[in-house]
């Protein structure tokens, strides 16, 4: 597969890579461009061959393939503007999709950064350019960020295409050499492998500047990796998962005594939220304008009305909630329900934003009130990995694996309940759970109510075995009251863009 990145020529001076170039490998997270939001793409120009600037903003691609393929969200867009964003909705799509073919891109774009970056700042390239033994020490935990931001991106996908097209700093780029491609199972263990290598040399936990990547970063991922192991290899991994889950728990961060909503305001890096996000994807109205990130998330939440309400001076009047997932969540208050909407639950034309539950997730409005710093592109921050969801991988593990404690577990439920305005549940509601399907559903369900619309549904459905059959939710399957869909649908196809470009590369079964 021919890589579509930006290769540097000639190398930077040395002062410019150790702040520039790292900073710019975290930024392929959040902005599209040098010019963000329109012009000069890191993918090339949508006329040229390129793909959609928006479509292919990281969390905007992820989010969509995670989300939009549940029961948590459906979009009304048309396909005229959006050819392909149906398929998503309804588990339909093809090896063409352009929203899949988007995020692949972007995904390989930002391991090839990773690569060059690396390549540049060997011991030896460093030695020959002079650079003094202060700054090596601080490029040394530069390079430990960057393995991890690449481990995370292929963390992202294994988990979303399975075998993969795979390269690290030592594959020669312009060589005519096409990557090679490898297993889920060997990806999965090579970024386990490069997560234990650089946990000496990252931050100690919550040291690091926000934003950057540290120790419970590291942790995270590698729970994140033994708890979907099942999935990624054929072997359970839950007892290393309870391992690395409660050093994350054991950690500096904690769940954040502020309101829920706050979480997902315009200061979320400030207003209290950033004692329990453990790596944010960072975003400001000004310096950071994109039509993904936050702001996709906004805007194509709610319409104008609703987007003044949040800080923002427009909408796009896309996603709500399925039927399906209200029924699910109840009454609980951390789902939180545009005030005064009368608009049908039951969804009969997913085109029509006025039916399903209009939900609020994200907002540009800050803790006190105000507006952020934009009235289109937002201020709030995306927790990709937050102490919310820790708590919720321990409960799971200990009801759904029998690992740890479930009188912990109980604990870390009312405790995310509590703060979220909740009721508490007893031992005996725990108890009462004698299936394993039954425990599913209720992680399924906890892990709604906290973390709806953060980009973790499909992963959840899929590993607690809900994904393909089993739990039904309006227009799967592509018909109005849902169906089963085929096995292969846990895995997205490999664009057949790139496997013309690659012959090493075969298609996932079933496209």
């Amino acid at each position: 597969m021919m890589m579509n990145y930006t290769h540097l020529n000639n190398f930077m001076p040395i002062q410019i890579l150790t702040n520039n170039f790292l900073a710019k490998i975290y930024a392929g997270l959040a902005v599209t461009g040098q010019t963000s939001p329109n012009g000069n793409s890191d993918l090339g120009l949508e006329a040229d061959g390129g793909p959609n600037e928006g479509f292919s903003q990281y969390i905007r691609g992820y989010w969509q393939l995670q989300e939009l393929t549940t029961d948590e969200a459906i979009i009304a867009w048309g396909e005229s503007d959006n050819p392909g964003i149906r398929d998503l909705n309804f588990n339909t799509w093809n090896a063409d999709n352009k929203f899949n073919e988007a995020f692949f891109a972007r995904i390989f774009f930002q391991i090839g950064l990773v690569n060059e970056f690396l390549r540049e700042t060997t011991e030896e390239k460093l030695s020959s350019r002079g650079v003094s033994t202060d700054l090596k020490a601080q490029i040394k935990t530069f390079r430990a960020e960057a393995r991890f931001l690449r481990a995370l991106s292929y963390y992202h996908a294994i988990d979303i295409y399975g075998r993969i097209p795979f390269a690290t700093e030592g594959d020669i780029i312009g060589s005519g050499v096409k990557p090679s491609v490898q297993s889920r199972e060997y990806v999965f263990n090579y970024i386990l492998g490069e997560l234990n290598e650089i946990d000496g040399d990252l931050a100690a936990a919550k040291t690091n500047e926000y934003g950057r990547a540290d120790k419970a970063a590291a942790w995270m991922l590698k729970a994140k990796l033994y708890q979907n192991s099942k999935v990624y290899t054929g072997v359970d991994k839950s007892t290393e998962a309870l391992a690395e889950i409660t050093k994350v728990i054991g950690s500096p961060y904690k769940v954040a005594t502020i309101p829920y909503a706050n979480l997902f305001k315009a200061d979320n890096n400030t207003n209290g939220a950033q004692d329990e996000v453990i790596f944010p994807i960072t975003f400001d109205g000004i310096k950071t304008k994109t039509y993904g990130g936050t702001t996709f998330l906004i805007l194509a939440s709610c319409n104008k009305p609703v987007g003044a309400t949040l800080g923002i001076n427009d909408g796009w009047a896309g996603f709500r909630a399925r039927q399906e997932f209200i029924q699910s969540t109840g009454t609980d208050a951390r789902v939180m329900k545009v005030a005064g909407s009368t608009d049908p639950a039951s969804i009969s034309d997913y085109s029509k934003f006025d039916e399903g539950t209009k939900l609020i997730k994200f907002s540009n409005k800050n803790a006190a009130g105000g507006n952020g710093s934009d009235g289109i592109f937002a201020d709030a921050d995306f927790a990709l990995f937050r102490m919310g969801d820790a708590y919720l991988m321990y409960a799971e593990l200990a009801i759904v694996n029998g690992k740890g404690s479930t009188a912990t577990a109980l604990g870390y439920i009312n405790a995310l309940r509590t703060r979220g305005g909740a009721a508490n549940i007893a031992m005996s509601d725990i108890d009462a759970l004698i299936t394993t399907d039954a425990k599913e559903m209720f992680i399924l369900n906890e892990r709604a109510k906290e973390l709806y619309w953060e980009g973790t549904r499909r992963q959840d459905l899929i590993r607690l075995n809900h994904y393909v059959s089993g739990y039904t939710w309006q227009w799967k399957g592509g018909i109005q009251n849902g169906n089963s869909i085929p096995s292969t649908r846990t895995l997205f196809p490999i664009p057949n863009k790139y496997l013309n470009i690659n012959s090493n590369l075969s298609q996932n079964p079933g496209y």
